[in-house]
Parts: structure tokens; C-alpha cells; sequence
């Protein structure tokens, strides 16, 4: 006894072909994946919003870094080691009627080094920070 029969007149055979059901499935992926590409926008086209001049000046404490590697607090030198900037801003912030740290940056500071002392100005209590520019 044969374990497939031919197909005779008056059976139903149940067979899906899933050649359609692909070709529907890559023309809905290509249609996603064009649609998604024209959302998208590289974040090479961002333009940047310009400072605009301002009359009021930020009062605070002005923390400026150097390229290489020296930080001033008021236009004073600090070791630019953690414990010792963390506590010259403390004393600095202390003293301030506003608690607010004014960052002044060279262009060519990297900005791993401008997050490392802004979580100082943060813990030294500063309430905002405000950032310079020309």
C-alpha cells in the first residue's frame, strides 16, 4: 500500500504555495525600508542654531578649560584632579550669591572632559549651569 496517493477526481488537495506570499513580503520590506531612509535624517545636516547677542551677561562662577588640560576657577589655577575641583568649587559655590557655573571651553576641549566636570560642578552644589560663547 502506497503511503501517497496520485491525485484523483473529487479529492481536495491541500497545498500552500508561498511564492506570492514572499514576493508581498519583500516588496513590503523594500517599501519600509525606502520610507524609513527618507524619515531619517543623517545628523551630518543639522543646523545648528546660533547664540545671539545678548545684553545680560550669566553671574555665577566661570570655570574655563584649556586644551591642555588646565581648569581655572574665577581665573584662578585648580589641579584639574577630581577631589581638588570638587572641593575649590565648593568653596567657590559657597561663597556666590548665585550658584550658578559659567563653562568657558576651548573648541578643542573633548567633551568627555567637559561632562567630567560638569558632574563636579553638580556635586559641588551649583542649581544651573550656563555656557559661554563668543
Amino acid at each position: 500500500m502506497a503511503l501517497f496517493r496520485a491525485h484523483t477526481r473529487g479529492h481536495i488537495v491541500a497545498e500552500i504555495n508561498v511564492t506570492p506570499l514572499t514576493d508581498v513580503f519583500l516588496v513590503l520590506l523594500i517599501i519600509f525600508m525606502i520610507t524609513t531612509s527618507a524619515m531619517v535624517r543623517p545628523a551630518a545636516d543639522v543646523d545648528l542654531p546660533k547664540a545671539a547677542e545678548s545684553e545680560e551677561q550669566p553671574k555665577g562662577v566661570l570655570v574655563t578649560m584649556t586644551p591642555s588640560h588646565e581648569v581655572f576657577v574665577n581665573e584662578r589655577p585648580v589641579p584639574s584632579d577630581d577631589a581638588s575641583l570638587a572641593s575649590v568649587l565648593r568653596d567657590t559655590l559657597a561663597r556666590s550669591p548665585d550658584k550658578v557655573v559659567v563653562l568657558a571651553g576651548d573648541r578643542q576641549v573633548i567633551l568627555g572632559e567637559v561632562v567630567r566636570v560638569l558632574g563636579l560642578v553638580k556635586e559641588a552644589g551649583a542649581t544651573g549651569f550656563a555656557l559661554a560663547s563668543e
